[in-house]
């Protein structure tokens, strides 16, 4: 009698005791641009940064330590336009956009457009072959010219600065290529120029210039003033010396943030769960000794150049940690 009451009591409590809750399977997209650019590669290391997939090993015993069943994935596009409309019609729940793009979109046919850090800073980089006897952006006057992918941040740049120093489309061939494919033209004397706006070094244009010497055309102060004046999320930079082989001067030019953007309906607890898994130090680690870019990507500059709200969820992950107040 006592064996089949507790046998019964037994099987009772089994019944009970609800089983252990499998994590939830998440998705989330970043979109990015064409391999050769810098979003693509960064935005592949930070999609392994915040996953942390269903039945994965505990961070503590060398499992991932991002979202607890997260399965995150970079995207190709064409680039920063694409990546907002994408975002805006839910085709994906994230994406890379240069800051200019991203503060233009908010205050027009993206409203709902949030950010959840600023990564980096993006150069503007035009670029030719230093045997094409072209020095300044005016000699592009006549010349065969990429300004990369309709749907790119870099179209939308390259249209500001080649205005700005006086030459409308007519004035140049127009070629619509992204990164690689222009680099592959220009060593092939089917090109002149191309324009690229991204992070330093970039691999399609490290590439060209172990094939070819090139030049990166310099952005004159004078001419960036009056740009940064009418652009304000545009900003005087340079690149450094050293950065492509055979430069052996620091090239003045503008820069933009690059921004990691969402929705304001993706929900506030995954987004705090996805920033805080972004700036872990797990996170800061695989960012240090991935591609060079992963190096640029800090903490400390997350907030600046946003030109567009913080998601909720990632605005209160910063008062968290006292970046907000």
């Amino acid at each position: 009698m006592l064996m089949r009451f507790l046998a019964a009591t037994i099987a009772l409590a089994m019944v009970c005791i609800p089983a252990p809750r499998a994590e939830e399977l998440r998705f989330f997209r970043i979109a990015t641009a064409a391999t050769g650019g810098t979003y693509y590669p960064v935005g592949a290391l930070i999609a392994t940064a915040i996953s942390a997939p269903p039945g994965s090993r505990p961070c503590a015993q060398g499992g991932p330590c991002g979202v607890p069943g997260l399965i995150a994935s970079a995207i190709a596009s064409e680039g920063s336009v694409a990546n907002v409309a994408a975002i805006q019609e839910d085709r994906v729940e994230s994406g890379l956009v240069q800051g200019d793009v991203a503060a233009l979109a908010q205050m027009g046919a993206a409203p709902d457009l949030r950010a959840i850090a600023a990564l980096y800073t993006e150069a503007i980089h035009v670029v030719t072959r230093r045997d094409a006897g072209i020095a300044t952006i005016g000699d592009l006057r006549g010349k065969r010219v990429s300004v990369d992918m309709a749907g790119s941040g870099t179209m939308v740049d390259a249209g500001i600065i080649l205005a700005a120093a006086g030459l409308a489309p007519g004035d140049f061939t127009e070629a619509r290529l992204n990164a690689s494919d222009a680099a592959r033209a220009l060593s092939r004397n089917e090109l002149d120029a191309f324009f690229f706006v991204g992070g330093y070094p970039a691999p399609a244009i490290a590439e060209l210039a172990g094939q070819v010497e090139i030049s990166l055309l310099p952005i004159p102060a004078e001419l960036a003033r009056q740009v940064a004046q009418d652009h304000p999320f545009l900003s005087e930079s340079t690149i450094p010396p050293g950065t492509y082989q055979g430069q052996g001067e620091a090239v003045p030019t503008l820069s933009v943030a690059a921004i990691w953007a969402t929705s304001a309906r993706q929900p506030d607890d995954l987004i705090l769960s996805i920033t805080r898994a972004l700036w872990s130090e797990p996170s800061a680690r695989l960012l240090r000794t991935g591609r060079p870019m992963g190096r640029a990507i800090e903490r400390s500059h997350a907030l600046e150049g946003l030109g567009i709200p913080l998601h909720p969820g990632a605005a209160q992950f910063y008062r968290e940690i006292g970046m907000l107040d």
